[in-house]
């Protein structure tokens, strides 16, 4: 693993809080790569985060959320809104980087000081967002960002993990899925805030639209007890059609979720969730190494020849974590 200096850490983190991008992209390259002084970063950063937004656009392949995105970003723009946006992509089997590059679509953005854009790979997550995302979203926080945008991975019925970080998520389908009801059911269904049916100028759509109505409609007593019902936007990325609609779905929700108090209680959780995350990785960690030693060699041969059972085995070893007894 590398290690950062402790003046070069500070003398980013500086620059990254005075709004400079390339501090921004070296400290992320920094929590992605996993380096030692990724700790570090977030210790001297997190004093300076808290104050972003954060919206999650996720959905299944294809929908066109990277379109759609580009075009969020230039009404935030428009609205002398700092943007920071991470796409994750699939993780490539050669070099461990993103496959997909989704910033390519939103290229035009790249010489804009105030927009922030970085592809990230999923490193083995399967939930749609890769683990050193939520490091990235507070780097971004410092950095300024008004609004942070995370487009997921598109994988499907298990991309849930965007509501651990999102504080609005906005689920984006098309017409033409075959069964749309089965592309967006389940736990997609359960985390959005915001339905937006993509490439409405497609046939179906009216469809598309009346089939997510009605499984709404199954939920309407937990919307009342919530206050606020997921509106349903359709929208056509290429031409703008609906965006501002979506863009202004996307505020109201912000709205609602800060009168409401429902923000408090969402990142309650998403702290609970980082920590839990983060011992759960440490904890594995040095399981590793325990199962690389002679010791645990031993303690599998006594399981084996049935000399002690594999609960007693495991209390022996969270033993060792001073966790015995759990």
């Amino acid at each position: 693993m590398i290690t950062m200096r402790p003046e070069k850490l500070d003398e980013l983190v500086d620059f990254l809080t005075n709004g400079d991008r390339r501090a921004a992209a070296k400290l992320i390259t920094a929590v992605e790569n996993g380096w030692k002084s990724a700790k570090e970063v977030i210790k001297r950063i997190y004093p300076h985060t808290g104050r972003a937004y954060v919206v999650g656009i996720t959905g299944p392949p294809g929908t066109g959320k990277s379109t759609l995105l580009d075009k969020l970003i230039v009404l935030a723009r428009r609205e002398g809104k700092r943007v920071g946006v991470i796409a994750v992509d699939p993780t490539s089997p050669f070099t461990g980087g993103a496959l997909l590059g989704d910033r390519i679509r939103m290229q035009r953005h790249s010489t804009d000081p105030n927009v922030f854009i970085r592809s990230m790979a999923t490193r083995g997550s399967l939930g749609g967002v890769s683990r050193a995302t939520n490091d990235a979203v507070k780097i971004l926080d410092a950095w300024g960002a008004d609004y942070i945008f995370i487009e997921t991975v598109g994988v499907g019925q298990i991309e849930v993990d965007i509501i651990k970080t999102a504080d609005t998520v906005v689920l984006v389908t098309v017409p033409g899925l075959g069964d749309d009801i089965q592309a967006i059911k389940a736990g997609l269904m359960e985390i959005a805030d915001i339905f937006t049916i993509n490439k409405s100028d497609r046939e179906g759509a009216e469809m598309t639209y009346l089939e997510i109505k009605m499984a709404l409609q199954f939920e309407s007593e937990r919307w009342k007890k919530l206050g606020w019902e997921p509106p349903i936007v359709q929208t056509t990325g290429f031409t703008l059609k609906g965006v501002h609609s979506l863009w202004d779905a996307i505020k109201r929700h912000q709205e609602y979720m800060l009168k409401s108090g429902r923000i408090e209680e969402r990142r309650i959780r998403r702290v609970k969730e980082e920590m839990r995350d983060i011992v759960v990785e440490r904890v594995d960690e040095k399981l590793m190494k325990l199962f690389k030693s002679d010791s645990f060699g031993d303690l599998i041969e006594r399981v084996v020849k049935r000399q002690i059972d594999p609960y007693s085995a495991a209390d022996e070893i969270l033993k060792t974590f001073n966790l015995g007894g759990v």
